[in-house]
């Protein structure tokens, strides 16, 4: 039995698991350079970390006057990412070790993203995390993606896990929210440093201001560990 009882723990990917924000920037800045926007910087990038493709991209349609359908959007940064993401993602090293880490005790884990499934799937795959993380929810999957709790809640009915025994891995304010608002713990790993006084980064259980660089294999295991009530 696992010294952390029926704790079960849920992962963001993108900017917790693997470091693919500079994809997903890349992605965005060649689709919006096919719609005649080319000022679109890293920082302009920022403002959209943690919110869901599909989200972004309503919120592009109104802020740069984008004619095209969402639909056509969507598809061309889904595929500019795709090739992207299969040809080079970064695992976070200390990430792999927490995976593997609870893996070995046997602890239920998901992932829940706002990245579309197919994204997920090769990230996960050409990642070799495949074989660990084989529960899955895309934000396609659920009417509301995060700040709202939908993608947590669902992963953890396909756990069978209770909301109050999951403890969510997140990098973003909208996913320390929506963890929040789930009824579950967290553990925050801000990828943007200037977030980390953002009020939803104060409802976590634990929180790494320094981001992946605070982050370790052994001290969020000791964490889990001392805060899981004893059975």
């Amino acid at each position: 039995m696992s010294t952390l009882g029926g704790t079960s723990v849920i992962f963001d990917l993108d900017g917790t698991l693997v470091d693919s924000e500079p994809n997903y920037f890349e992605a965005g800045r060649q689709t919006l350079a096919g719609q005649g926007i080319t000022d679109f910087t890293w920082a302009d990038h920022e403002r959209y970390v943690g919110i869901s493709t599909q989200e972004t991209l309503s919120l592009w349609k109104e802020r740069y006057g984008l004619s095209a359908p969402l639909d056509t959007l969507l598809a061309e940064k889904n595929r500019r990412y795709l090739e992207l993401a299969r040809a080079a993602t970064h695992v976070y090293p200390e990430m792999r070790k927490f995976v593997e880490l609870l893996a070995a005790e046997g602890v239920p884990m998901a992932v829940a993203s706002g990245s579309s499934p197919e994204a997920i799937e090769a990230i996960l795959a050409g990642s070799g995390l495949a074989s660990h993380l084989t529960t899955v929810v895309s934000a396609d999957e659920v009417a509301h993606g995060k700040p709202a709790p939908d993608v947590f809640l669902e992963a953890a009915r396909r756990l069978g896990a209770a909301p109050a025994d999951c403890v969510v891995m997140e990098d973003a304010a909208p996913g320390a929210a929506a963890a929040h608002a789930a009824g579950m713990r967290c553990i925050a790993i801000p990828y943007v440093a200037a977030h980390a006084d953002d009020p939803a980064f104060a409802t976590a259980g634990l929180l790494l201001r320094g981001g992946q660089a605070d982050f370790t294999a052994r001290s969020a295991y000791d964490w889990l560990a001392e805060s899981t009530p004893a059975s």
